[in-house]
């Protein structure tokens, strides 16, 4: 405790990496309460009850103290009240144990009490409270002190069903009527809590009654008969009680709605995941995700700040205080002590599991409590009136235990509850390790966006290192800033509420620091801060200096604009427009997501198009790879298709010759061209440069109106008309910056591809090349109802010195000459910096 209590201490200096903050010490005032109580009460027992079994006040007092640390750690005002309600629980315990006489005057007095138990259940419906202030009205209190009946309901029913049993050992064969009015009165409790839709508590108390009624009369038959009944009550429940099939929907599919009624259940699995093996730390996790953390929920925060090692550390502590209960009961002299001990066992144990398994997806969420963990005063009194009335009984040894005439129920039940511990254990692990990476990196996981206001996120910077986006700001509060905002269609965005999209979730693990270290030194960072290290910077192939000219030549238009190193396919220039401010994000961010223009979708890689009659230069291409010379040159320019004109994109007043119309993107010639490949090789070529078509007619797909491709796909085969007919592959990221070894080049995003030869590549070339220019170009236009598509096309020479370009320039607009304007001005900028 004490070390857990100086890494809580320090927690905050660890998580910001710096002395200069405000260390944590409040929770020193529950540790001194807790350790104080703790050591009478051990002094005590040592001293009074000497025989008592040794193992269940540590672990009782341990898993208590645990709690109330991870509590405090969430909040400092349940802290002290969880602190002021252990300290309450070991005085009543150390009276307690003063009375030796508390089991016998519980026998003596059962139906007193249970029916005591069942009418402070029942003032609820009247008197009802809840200490939230909404919800359901479970608790009876007054000044900020609330008692919730149904814990020590469950405590009394025990103590009611061993001092009936034990009144009636041994258990004649006719069952039914022995255990009538057990099941009357049970019956009377489940009503009340059903009726308070207090599902969890009824469903505990189902499994209590099942298991007292099996340990005192040994029939394996009712614990068959009871999981049929309660299987029965759940399925029923799932057709006419709206919670339990709420609760149910959750549990078979909470991906459906992580964000709505799956968000406790999506967000608890993350924190398992976050933890991990050994845990983010004391203080370091961010437990307090996940509502309700601080009750239902403290299993999450414990197995997400000590991991797996912690978790099964608990389910350990748990399955030994369950396990020492039976033993207590098989050496018990008395059979009601036998049976109470059980019984408490059972308590402790089903309960454990029940909301652990609710927790770990492993059964259906319930509202329960944890019991000596989880915050709640009710449930931390019940447990150690438990507690005190185990080390009761297992402090009497001087006679013989009671005649057990068959020991298998009582080897049974906590075999099966040791088997739900360990299936707990693998849940874990399953979570925690073998599902980990896919969870963490979910879209709904908010660590991702608190661990980037603590660890420095990596920059990205353009080929000549200029700032794209960077982190700005002090540990505890980074922000991320985009010095380039009209590249935000392409960089995407991190944000808390918006998660991440673009390079932003492209390059996330240099960025965030999870790749390019090394993984004794990833390890070693998350051991001692419970972060990955500082991310890294990653240069980008971009040339803002050209980016910035498209971004002005494109203006208000909606389209994209792409460049690529024909030779390298590192892209120089990608923009989409409209494009967003990524930097104002808070204030626009619910707006983009409905916006008609689609500013969030990176319309250069993500938009869809169909190449209309943008394809010349592929199909000039093809048809001199295919030994062909041009065709006899068509009557008409023009063509109907459907009963729609299908004009050129450019002016059709030149001279009627190939040389002017094949840049111009009249439909007829490339109809012609394609009929002199024939359908079969135009269909290959269209497969072989990557595009889709749902019309293999020849006419449609020379004039490609039924073909898909994107702006970025398009360009990487034009760039193979500038370089001998090799199609490079696509490269954006192109180096990052790795601490001690410097720039490391990163590979490109797959291969190059031959899709054309060099002769026909550069004869394709030189057909389309621009009188004024030196270069070749070639236009394209989609007949797409009122809204018409303009493609531009060009890029460098073969005979061409410097670096070899390519471009493509798609306008949502009906006039050519801007995509022309936009892609000559560029392709000038690049050839002649």
């Amino acid at each position: 405790m004490f070390v857990l209590g100086a890494a809580l201490t320090i927690s905050p200096a660890v998580r910001e990496q710096t002395w200069q903050v405000s260390n944590l010490f409040n929770h020193w005032i529950g540790i001194a309460i807790w350790s104080i109580l703790a050591y009478l009460a051990h002094r005590y027992v040592e001293q009074h009850l000497p025989d008592a079994d040794p193992y269940l006040l540590p672990i009782a007092t341990l898993l208590s103290g645990w709690g109330m640390l991870s509590i405090w750690r969430l909040t400092n005002t349940f802290g002290l009240r969880q602190a002021i309600w252990i300290a309450l629980c070991f005085i009543v315990l150390l009276i307690g144990l003063r009375h030796r006489e508390i089991p016998e005057f519980l026998r003596r007095y059962k139906y007193i009490w249970l029916t005591s138990g069942l009418l402070l259940t029942t003032l609820t419906f009247i008197l009802g409270a809840n200490p939230m202030g909404s919800g359901p009205r479970l608790w009876l209190g007054c000044c900020g002190i609330y008692l919730q009946p149904s814990e020590p309901l469950k405590l009394l029913l025990v103590v009611y069903l061993a001092a009936y049993f034990a009144d009636r050992i041994p258990i004649s064969r006719r069952i039914f009527p022995l255990i009538l009015p057990t099941l009357f009165l049970t019956g009377i409790a489940l009503a009340i809590l059903l009726i308070q839709r207090d599902l969890g508590t009824a469903s505990i108390f189902v499994v209590l009654y099942a298991i007292m009624v099996y340990l005192a009369s040994a029939k394996r038959r009712i614990l068959i008969l009871s999981a049929l009944l309660l299987f029965g009550l759940v399925l029923a429940g799932y057709f006419f009680i709206d919670i339990i099939q709420y609760r149910l929907t959750s549990w078979f599919n909470p991906w459906q709605d992580p964000s709505g009624r799956s968000y406790q259940v999506i967000q608890s699995l993350l924190a398992i995941a976050n933890g991990g093996v050994f845990g983010r730390g004391i203080g370091l996790g961010s437990p307090s995700v996940v509502p309700v953390a601080h009750s239902d929920f403290i299993f999450t925060a414990i197995a997400e700040e000590t991991g797996l090692v912690g978790s099964l550390v608990l389910l350990l502590l748990i399955g030994t205080f369950t396990t020492r209960c039976f033993t207590i009961a098989l050496r018990a002299e008395r059979h009601f002590e036998r049976l109470l001990a059980a019984g408490l066992g059972t308590y402790i144990g089903i309960q454990s599991i029940v909301i652990l398994g609710g927790n770990l997806r492993l059964l259906p969420l319930t509202g329960v409590t944890l019991p000596f963990v989880s915050y709640g005063g009710s449930s931390l009194l019940t447990s150690f009136l438990a507690l005190m009335l185990l080390l009761q009984i297992s402090n009497s040894t001087e006679r013989d235990p009671a005649p057990l005439s068959k020991s298998t129920p009582y080897l049974l039940v906590p075999a099966i509850i040791n088997i739900g511990l360990l299936s707990l254990a693998f849940a874990n692990g399953w979570w925690g390790i073998v599902r980990s990476g896919d969870l963490l990196t979910r879209y709904d996981n908010p660590r991702r966006s608190i661990a980037d206001r603590y660890v420095l996120r990596g920059s990205l910077l353009d080929r000549r290192n200029q700032l794209i986006a960077y982190t700005d700001g002090v540990p505890g509060s980074y922000k991320r800033v985009y010095a380039y905002p009209e590249l935000s269609s392409i960089t995407g965005y991190t944000h808390s509420v918006y998660g991440q999209a673009g390079l932003e979730a492209q390059l996330d693990p240099y960025l965030r620091g999870l790749q390019g270290y090394p993984a004794s030194q990833l390890w070693w960072q998350r051991l001692l801060y419970g972060n990955p290290p500082p991310g890294l910077d990653v240069r980008l192939s971009l040339d803002l200096s050209l980016q910035e000219q498209a971004d002005a030549l494109l203006g208000n238009t909606r389209g994209a604009v792409v460049l690529v190193n024909a030779n390298t396919g590192e892209i120089l220039v990608m923009a989409s427009h409209p494009t967003y401010d990524a930097n104002l994000l808070d204030d626009i961010g619910a707006q983009l997501l409905t916006a008609a223009d689609a500013p969030l979708l990176n319309r250069a890689s993500q938009g869809l198009y169909s190449p209309g009659t943008s394809l010349t230069p592929f199909l000039l291409a093809e048809l001199f790879d295919s030994g062909f010379e041009l065709p006899e040159f068509p009557s008409s320019l023009l063509m109907q298709q459907d009963g729609r004109l299908i004009r050129c994109t450019m002016r059709e007043d030149r001279p009627p010759d190939w040389e002017n119309v094949l840049p111009a993107g009249c439909p007829q010639p490339l109809v012609t061209l394609a009929q002199t490949l024939g359908a079969q090789k135009t269909a290959n070529m269209i497969e072989k440069l990557g595009m889709q078509t749902n019309d293999s007619r020849l006419e449609m797909l020379a004039i490609g109106q039924t073909i898909s491709t994107t702006p970025l796909n398009m360009v990487l085969i034009a760039a193979a008309i500038s370089n001998q007919g090799l199609a490079p592959a696509a490269q954006l990221p192109i180096a990052v910056d790795i601490p001690g070894q410097g720039w490391v080049i990163l590979p490109p995003q797959g291969q190059p591809q031959v899709v054309f030869s060099a002769q026909g590549a550069n004869m394709a070339a030189e057909t389309l090349q621009s009188a004024d220019n030196p270069f070749w170009e070639s236009m394209g236009r989609i007949e797409s109802g009122d809204n018409p598509l303009i493609w531009y096309l060009g890029g460098t020479l073969p005979n061409w010195q410097g670096t070899p370009v390519a471009i493509v320039v798609i306008t949502e607009t009906d006039n050519p000459s801007i995509a022309q304007e936009t892609g000559r001005g560029i392709l000038n900028a690049a050839i002649q910096p």
